[in-house]
């Protein structure tokens, strides 16, 4: 009788393996298919039907040679291309993770301190809010728009999908952690680490202060003055930043999910009213809790100078970079409010401690018009919510100018004091998207929406569940130790 060798395959010792059951490779292809198409009905995407037969050849007909570097003579080829082939999936791999389930985020800055802090490591569930279709499809998995050493951009501008966002376990609640792109992220100068739009209004100021002219001051110009000479302030502040590559380098554009990753506390949702009077948060006319964590700026007169000893920082959970911070004066040191009283009862330490009292801060938003708000006392302003309508006048066009121009994608213009969108004359307009108002829990120390204004929805990239790893970090990026016991902590347990 002869042998059949058409159920045994030799293996690379001469050793025949055994031969498989012919019903394992239908249940495993079953199985494999069956979870696919689970996923395409998740994202609603019938596109990825055409991998289907790839499965089908991968599991049953394997017509196609998907390990056909095993079968190469060399012992260094087959080497290199296993390793090839394991950095392959594991890059598909992530690139999938990544994209619809989870993400890695680093607190880098102090802005929610001490709620979370700098150097904590973040799990960032996208599927709690609904994670979005990619709109920039062709990147460079485990890179947000620039790839490291190289500095070159780490995705494919085509194609560029339009915003779709599938569904998840909940919305956005008020109170909520959130990790989103950064709004004002859509153009930068890659040479400098701040704000591009307020940096043109600063630059125009200064081109123009240069030249021997008197910026005259906006609370004495009318609305409609205020929006000519701020039109006229960015485009001079632009024409110099584009001129001046040697301090900001070049200016580019990038797409809604390439932005800077940003993480705040969401404090106003869509259709809400939202102001801030004497640092408290008000929504709808009603008082909202300050988060216990939340950190002010004071005023900290010691006793013989003294400073701030290892023991008391490590009891109050106050950083390196804000314990220098104690005797200068004039900008304050920012301290929990427990912390604050702790440091007063120690009368041998502290002469006296004042919280202070805060005035204009900054370039807040609008930037392009003056509304006498600062950091502490803001709005009242209308979060606007999808499907809902807003009555435009120059008085409030500023605030939603930027909604309707650039997240909607509106031409918007203003001609003998008549507003037009698309060309048409209006005194209205219906959103599209819903928007959030996001800031962080070190009030005096956070770019947040007081600067910077809405975060749109199709901004909004995932929830924090728990802290993974919390690395002791210094100002300049150091670490210095584990902090242990915040180790695998549950964001939402941080109040």
């Amino acid at each position: 009788m002869a042998f059949d060798y058409k159920n045994f395959k030799k293996t690379r010792s001469g050793q025949a393996d055994k031969p498989e059951w012919a019903g394992w490779k239908w249940i495993k292809f079953t199985v494999a298919t069956l979870c696919y198409l689970a996923f395409l009905y998740w994202v609603k995407s019938w596109w990825g039907l055409i991998v289907v037969p790839f499965i089908y050849d991968a599991y049953i007909s394997k017509k196609i040679k998907w390990t056909w570097w095993k079968e190469l003579e060399s012992d260094i080829a087959r080497t290199i291309m296993s390793w090839v082939d394991a950095i392959v999936f594991a890059l598909v791999a992530v690139y999938f993770v990544n994209n619809f389930f989870f993400q890695n985020y680093q607190i880098p800055s102090s802005s929610l301190e001490k709620t979370l802090m700098t150097g904590d490591f973040l799990l960032v569930s996208k599927m709690s809010y609904g994670p979005r279709i990619p709109q920039t499809p062709l990147t460079m998995p485990l890179t947000q728009h620039t790839i490291p050493l190289v500095n070159c951009k780490s995705y494919i501008e085509w194609p560029q999908w339009e915003y779709r966002r599938v569904k998840g376990f909940g919305k956005v609640e008020l109170g909520d952690i959130v990790v989103f792109n950064y709004p004002a992220g859509d153009t930068v100068a890659v040479a400098f680490n701040g704000d591009y739009y307020a940096r043109c209004y600063d630059e125009g100021c200064l081109a123009v202060t240069e030249q021997g002219y008197e910026v005259p001051l906006m609370e004495t110009l009318g609305r409609e003055e205020q929006q000519e000479l701020f039109d006229q302030l960015y485009s001079i502040g632009k024409q110099m930043i584009a001129a001046k590559t040697n301090i900001y380098g070049s200016v580019v554009s990038r797409p809604a999910d390439r932005r800077e990753n940003y993480v705040k506390r969401c404090v106003g949702l869509p259709g809400q009213t939202l102001q801030i009077k004497d640092k408290i948060i008000y929504v709808d006319g009603k008082a909202e809790e300050t988060p216990t964590f939340a950190q002010f700026t004071y005023k900290v007169y010691t006793r013989n100078n003294q400073i701030l000893s290892d023991e008391m920082c490590e009891e109050l959970n106050i950083s390196d970079e804000d314990r220098d911070k104690i005797l200068d004066h004039h900008q304050g040191i920012p301290l929990t409010r427990m912390a604050a009283e702790a440091i007063r009862a120690n009368k041998d330490f502290c002469d006296s401690i004042v919280e202070i009292k805060d005035g204009y801060w900054g370039n807040l938003y609008p930037l392009n018009h003056q509304y006498g708000w600062t950091r502490d006392n803001y709005g009242p302003i209308w979060i606007p919510a999808k499907g809902q309508s807003v009555k435009l006048t120059l008085d409030n066009l500023a605030i939603y100018e930027r909604p309707i121009r650039v997240y909607e994608k509106n031409s918007l213009e203003v001609k003998d004091g008549k507003i037009y969108i698309n060309g048409k004359q209006t005194n209205e307009y219906t959103f599209k998207m819903d928007y959030y108002w996001m800031m962080g829990d070190n009030r005096h120390n956070s770019a947040d929406s007081r600067y910077w204004g809405f975060v749109p929805e199709d901004h909004v990239v995932g929830k924090p569940l728990f802290i993974w790893l919390s690395l002791i970090t210094d100002r300049n990026g150091q670490s210095h130790g584990v902090r242990w016991s915040r180790l695998f902590t549950w964001v939402d347990n941080i109040k």
